[in-house]
């Protein structure tokens, strides 16, 4: 079973965009096609968990807070990958393009991960 990913509503779509372009194959689901605009950060994670997706987001100051919360509820999460506002878009789509193929969905299940220094941590060793 190949990821699947979720852009956050605060996720570029640049990101999604790019990602699409770079690699029609990976399925990647905008927030605006999973209708998440409005939707609490708990909701979100709770779409992701439901549609095995790991969740693609800006939101470094909240989004962790709930998924921990979310874990010590007892729910399950595919994962949670945070890449900065600031961050080099082209840097991130590389870091998703390179874990796609090179891991599965349990390698990611109830971690929160940050890219694009994911890849580069893991690619390095």
């Amino acid at each position: 079973m190949s990821i699947r990913f979720l852009a956050d509503a605060d996720l570029n779509q640049a990101l999604v965009d790019g990602i699409r372009l770079r690699e029609p194959a990976l399925d990647f689901l905008s927030a605006a096609e999973a209708g998440l605009e409005g939707m609490s950060d708990r909701a979100v994670l709770d779409l992701a968990a439901n549609q095995g997706r790991i969740l693609v987001s800006h939101d470094a100051s909240t989004m962790p807070v709930h998924f921990v919360r979310s874990l010590n509820k007892g729910k399950r999460s595919p994962g949670v990958f945070l890449a900065p506002q600031d961050a080099v878009i082209r840097d991130v789509i590389d870091a998703i393009l390179l874990v796609w193929p090179a891991s599965s969905p349990a390698d990611w299940a109830n971690q929160i991960h940050h890219l694009p220094s994911l890849a580069r941590h893991i690619f390095s060793d």
